[in-house]
């Protein structure tokens, strides 16, 4: 079976259809198609399907795709033990990570990577929708993504991504300094009943945390849905609305005060997503050392 054809197999599980895994792959859709079709000759038995104007796989499609990945990961392990005389890795690195978390993150990783002659990094900033997050690996070889507690988004796609756990940020209610709660040490959701609620919009992981407290005590009143945060500051100490706001990356705002919740536990998770051929890079496991070290030292 042709290496670039499990590829293609495993990008259009990973992207959802033929356009984007082709993008992913740098190649033509007709390409992408080609390869599909080969595959399928070589397997023997048909590895996709259509469903309405999406194509998806079928089992064997599945099961196939699972073991590109394994092939991918096998294949860069090879190329690890052929570079290893190599005394300290180097080139270039993709990382990506949620807007917060590369305000948090990306400073002080690029500072500890400094000290690494030939490491060369790329950054961006990638806010997408929970759900969205595993799919950015097939393009970025680091994606740093964060996710409700409660919510176990990657282990769903264990043959897809890796995971490593980086830090859990408190997430703290966001009030101005005159509001009547800015005294208080601590605030219950009983507490925050009837309030107007600056949310960021719906799919995104703050967004399910702020549900479940904003709502545990009836319908959550929102106001506005704006992801930035450096603009959900400015509103909330302008006394627009109160929010839920990461502790470590908005707790140093002048006109708003921070107040932990009692009696509900709200956190979001930041963790790394890589691919698992690209988790077999040296370069790559550096990265991933370096994010763990620095993730330590902002969140004992």
């Amino acid at each position: 079976m042709d290496v670039d054809a499990l590829a293609a197999l495993a990008a259009l599980r990973s992207q959802g259809g033929v356009t984007r895994a082709a993008a992913v792959l740098h190649v033509s859709p007709s390409a992408v198609s080609q390869r599909l079709a080969a595959l399928a000759r070589a397997a023997g038995t048909p590895l996709t399907e259509r469903d309405g104007r999406r194509l998806r796989l079928t089992p064997a499609g599945e099961a196939l795709a699972d073991a590109a990945v394994d092939v991918a990961a096998a294949l860069e392990r090879a190329r690890t033990a052929a570079r290893a005389s190599l005394d300290r890795p180097t080139g270039l690195v993709r990382v990506s990570a949620f807007s917060s978390g590369a305000e948090l993150l990306l400073p002080g990783l690029l500072t500890r990577l400094a000290r690494f002659p030939g490491v060369e990094v790329a950054c961006s900033d990638e806010d997408v929708a929970l759900d969205a997050f595993a799919a950015l690996t097939d393009r970025l070889d680091v994606v740093i993504a964060h996710r409700p507690e409660s919510d176990p988004a990657w282990t769903a796609l264990p043959a897809q991504v890796r995971t490593t756990p980086l830090l859990r940020e408190p997430l703290d209610v966001a009030v101005p300094l005159d509001h009547p709660l800015a005294d208080r040490a601590s605030v219950t959701p009983r507490d925050l009943v009837d309030e107007p609620w600056i949310a960021v919009r719906e799919g995104f992981p703050v967004a399910h945390v702020s549900q479940a407290v904003g709502g545990s005590h009836g319908p959550q009143r929102v106001v506005q849905r704006i992801n930035d945060f450096h603009v959900v500051l400015a509103l909330v100490a302008a006394g627009h609305g109160i929010s839920l706001l990461p502790r470590y990356t908005c707790g140093s705002h002048p006109g708003v005060r921070l107040l932990p919740l009692t009696g509900v536990r709200a956190g979001r998770l930041v963790d790394a997503l890589v691919r698992p051929d690209k988790a077999e890079r040296p370069l790559v496991r550096l990265v991933l050392g370096e994010l763990a070290a620095l993730a330590a030292e902002l969140a004992p």
